[in-house]
């Protein structure tokens, strides 16, 4: 039996940490789970039933703001393991783990999806014992941070928590329902670039009902529908006649259970999100000047797309081959 660590800085990780988490625990292992006091994490944590270790919080109000709580993170994760360090760490790219996994001597598993996301490519990529990607993204993009094992899978990160996912929510929400994400503007890769949400949002509005999805607050912004508290955004995507964002985790999860989905193109190097659509999903990736005209067309269709994801590979299939490897060598060390 092996001891592995996860850590969850968003949502979408809290997912992948669940279905990693869950996997593992099949096999006999011990998964440790950690996260940080973040506006999606908890909520998500709680609604899956996950018992996360909370280390940390996000606060992304300066870069002082984002290093003392980095640094805090470090802090708090070493004294977390100081009695009993984890023969494994997998992650999405979190820092604060990969420094804390390399200061221990903890073998690190990474997967990644943003080669855009210089800042966190150069702070975790280069300490990664094995990387796990889509090959959507060319190799290069990686080797070029000095990682020495790349393992490409074909498909999305997305597959690990949709392959077996069946929804089992439905909404008061009137139809015709578009889903708008609001974009993760304090990210470090976003910084500097426009969310454009609210102005589509009101545009969109005089062909369905439109839904914003904050990411930080649920103030009532003016003409705009704004979701309160805890919604599911997995089973309403599933649920919505169309969703879009500016990013991709969303629109990837919508056009993977047949949702039509708008990305509105606003970062270099979308490889995943070109794959997907490419792939036959119902996935489209517009100028903001397209929103509208793509919004009318594609607006309340449904694609039958069972078949189409049963058809990509489960990252989490590659996790458990690398933690097999990683358990093999340990023994013969012993």
């Amino acid at each position: 039996m092996m001891r592995i660590w996860y850590d969850a800085c968003t949502g979408k990780q809290v997912r992948y940490g669940v279905a990693i988490a869950k996997r593992l625990r099949r096999l006999g292992h011990e998964v440790v789970l950690t996260t940080r006091k973040h506006p999606d994490t908890l909520p998500l944590a709680k609604y899956l039933k996950e018992d996360f270790i909370v280390v940390g919080r996000y606060s992304p109000a300066s870069l002082l703001t984002r290093l003392q709580e980095s640094a805090q993170r470090i802090i708090m994760m070493g004294k977390l393991f100081r009695d009993d360090v984890p023969d494994l760490a997998i992650a999405h790219q979190s820092v604060e783990l990969c420094r804390v996994a390399f200061g221990l001597g903890i073998p690190i598993v990474l997967t990644a999806d943003t080669p855009y996301a210089d800042t966190v490519n150069k702070l975790t990529i280069p300490l990664a014992d094995a990387l796990i990607v889509s090959e959507a993204i060319p190799r290069r993009f990686f080797e070029n941070f000095g990682v020495t094992k790349i393992i490409q899978f074909k498909g999305v990160d997305e597959v690990a928590w949709l392959k077996d996912f069946v929804p089992s929510e439905k909404y008061d929400y009137k139809r015709p329902l578009i889903v708008i994400r609001q974009m993760e503007t304090r990210a470090a890769y976003a910084l500097g670039k426009a969310d454009l949400t609210e102005m589509l949002a009101k545009k969109l509005s005089c062909i369905g009902n439109v839904l914003l999805l904050p990411r930080y607050d649920s103030h009532v912004r003016k003409g705009v529908a704004t979701a309160k508290g805890f919604i599911d955004s997995l089973n309403l995507a599933a649920y919505a006649d169309l969703a879009i964002n500016m990013g991709g985790t969303m629109a990837r999860e919508a056009a993977l259970q047949g949702t039509p989905s708008i990305v509105v193109s606003t970062f270099k190097s979308a490889h995943v999100n070109e794959y997907v659509a490419k792939k036959g999903f119902p996935l489209f990736i517009v100028d903001s000047s397209q929103v509208v005209d793509y919004a009318k067309k594609y607006i309340g269709q449904k694609w039958n797309v069972k078949e189409k994801l049963k058809e990509l590979e489960d990252p989490v299939d590659m996790i458990e081959k690398v933690m097999k490897e990683k358990q093999c060598s340990k023994q013969r060390e012993n």
